[in-house]
């Protein structure tokens, strides 16, 4: 299992933080896991033991196992989109649990971005009421520790990432090489392109991205250098990255 190093100006934080490779770290040999190659994360509070489970699909079972080996309990999820390899449901005929099975076993609220909340009902069968909406720029809490919300509409009309202690958690708004696809339903290239170029740009180049997929040989890296690396950053202006999608 991956597990931030505690070093530098966080060393005294109170943060806890896992990154989980699921059909490796979890869900071991899950054919699916293994060819979709997803992240999840784990984030939370030290001292008081709360977590909060970013994205939790494929073996739920093993995640809340591997927060109680650490002495820690789920308090919560925070889902970056809808799409059923991150909150569960049908994926392309095959059925993978997430937020459903995980509210069987915790009755805890799910994050979700406002917009993104119908998406998420439809595609998991979970209701309204089990769902915490939020808008871009809230705060969770979990513990004493702040998770700040941001929303970045493109791959689906509610993606958001999780900003933490110099940390930010992308989902499949950014990854290391390259960034999440815009012909699936909900998606857009333009507002993909504005939350690429104004909405991260707002965030330091020093800090950490963990993406919602390992698509490339490392599993983390200061956004500054993937600004720097990755081709999306590439096109000068909004007309020449549309040109890209032909538009």
């Amino acid at each position: 299992m991956t597990e931030t190093t505690r070093t530098g100006p966080h060393a005294a934080s109170r943060l806890y933080f896992r990154q989980l490779l699921a059909g490796r770290d979890f869900s071991v040999g899950d054919p699916v896991a293994l060819q979709m190659l997803n992240f999840v994360y784990l984030v939370g509070d030290r001292l008081t033991g709360e977590a909060l489970i970013v994205d939790p699909a494929y073996g739920v079972d093993d995640l809340l196992a591997v927060l109680a080996a650490d002495d820690m309990r789920c308090v919560g999820v925070l889902a970056t989109h809808y799409h059923p390899d991150h909150v569960g449901g049908d994926l392309m005929g095959t059925s993978i649990e997430g937020i459903a099975r995980l509210l069987e076993r915790a009755a805890v609220p799910v994050h979700v971005q406002a917009d993104e909340a119908p998406w998420v009902e439809r595609v998991t069968g979970v209701g309204a009421g089990e769902l915490a909406t939020h808008h871009g720029g809230d705060v969770v809490a979990v513990g004493e520790v702040p998770v700040t919300l941001v929303h970045t509409p493109g791959h689906t009309p509610g993606s958001q990432c999780f900003l933490v202690e110099g940390r930010l958690v992308s989902g499949d708004t950014l990854f290391l090489e390259g960034c999440g696809r815009t012909d699936l339903p909900g998606g857009d290239p333009e507002a993909m392109y504005e939350s690429l170029t104004t909405r991260l740009a707002r965030i330091p180049d020093d800090t950490v991205l963990f993406p919602g997929h390992r698509y490339a040989p490392e599993s983390s890296a200061p956004l500054g250098q993937v600004r720097r690396d990755n081709v999306v950053f590439r096109p000068a202006d909004a007309a020449r990255w549309l040109a890209m999608f032909g538009r």
